[in-house]
C-alpha cells in the first residue's frame, strides 16, 4: 500500500513533464526541438519569453497592480484540503482546515501577484517566477521535515517513506506551477496575475 501511494506520485509528476513538454512544442518557433528537449531550462526559457515581455509590456502601459489576494494553494488543494476538514472524523484536529504548507503557497501567492518588478526584463522576469516556483518547493519539503516525526508515529509509516512522499509533493506542486503559472492566461493563479489586463 505505502509503495503504491509513492508510485501514484512518480506517474503524476511523468504526466505533468509529458504534458509540458506537448505543450511547449506547440510553440510555432522552435528550433531544435532535440536540443531543447535535452535542456529543461531552456525548453522552459524558450516557451516563456514572449509571455514575459507581453507582461512587461502590461506594466509599462498604464495599467495598475490590483490588490494583493491569496487562493492559498491554488489547484483546488486548499479547497480539497477544507472539504476533506470539514468530512472525515478527525481530519481536522489532526491536520488542520488548510495544507500544512499553506504559508508557502501564500509566500508564493505574493511574488506571482506582482510578477516581479515593474522595471523588470524579460530574463529577470523568468528568473523571478522560477525563484519562486523553486522557494515554495523547498518550502514545503521544510514543512514535511518539522511534521515527520509526528506522521510516522501516527500512521506507523516510516520517516524516510514521508520524505520520499513529502518530496513527492513538493515536486508535483513544481510542476503544477511550472505548467499553469505561464504569465499573461486566463488561469486566476498566473504570474503577474495582478496584472488584469495581461491575459
Amino acid at each position: 500500500m505505502k509503495r503504491s501511494r509513492i508510485q501514484l506520485l512518480l506517474v503524476i509528476l511523468a504526466i505533468l513533464a509529458v504534458l509540458f513538454i506537448l505543450f511547449a512544442l506547440r510553440s510555432p518557433s522552435t528550433e531544435s526541438i532535440s536540443s531543447l528537449l535535452a535542456d529543461g531550462y531552456a525548453l522552459e526559457k524558450h516557451f516563456e519569453m514572449s509571455r514575459h515581455e507581453k507582461l512587461l509590456v502590461v506594466k509599462s502601459s498604464q495599467a495598475s497592480l490590483s490588490d494583493f489576494t491569496s487562493d492559498g494553494c491554488s489547484g483546488g488543494l486548499s479547497v480539497g484540503w477544507e472539504y476533506l476538514a470539514a468530512k472525515i472524523p478527525d481530519f481536522e484536529a489532526k491536520h488542520g482546515t488548510v495544507p500544512a504548507w499553506h504559508t508557502c503557497c501564500e509566500t508564493h501567492d505574493v511574488a506571482y501577484h506582482s510578477g516581479g518588478p515593474e522595471d523588470s526584463t524579460a530574463i529577470a522576469s523568468f528568473e523571478a517566477r522560477r525563484k519562486a516556483d523553486l522557494i515554495l518547493k523547498a518550502c514545503v519539503v521544510e514543512t514535511g521535515k518539522k511534521r515527520i516525526p509526528e506522521l510516522s508515529k501516527e500512521y506507523n509509516i516510516s520517516e524516510t517513506e514521508f520524505e520520499l512522499i513529502y518530496q513527492g509533493i513538493a515536486n508535483m506542486m513544481y510542476g503544477a506551477v511550472r505548467i499553469g503559472g505561464l504569465p499573461c492566461t486566463d488561469l486566476p493563479w498566473r504570474w503577474g496575475y495582478g496584472w488584469p489586463q495581461c491575459k
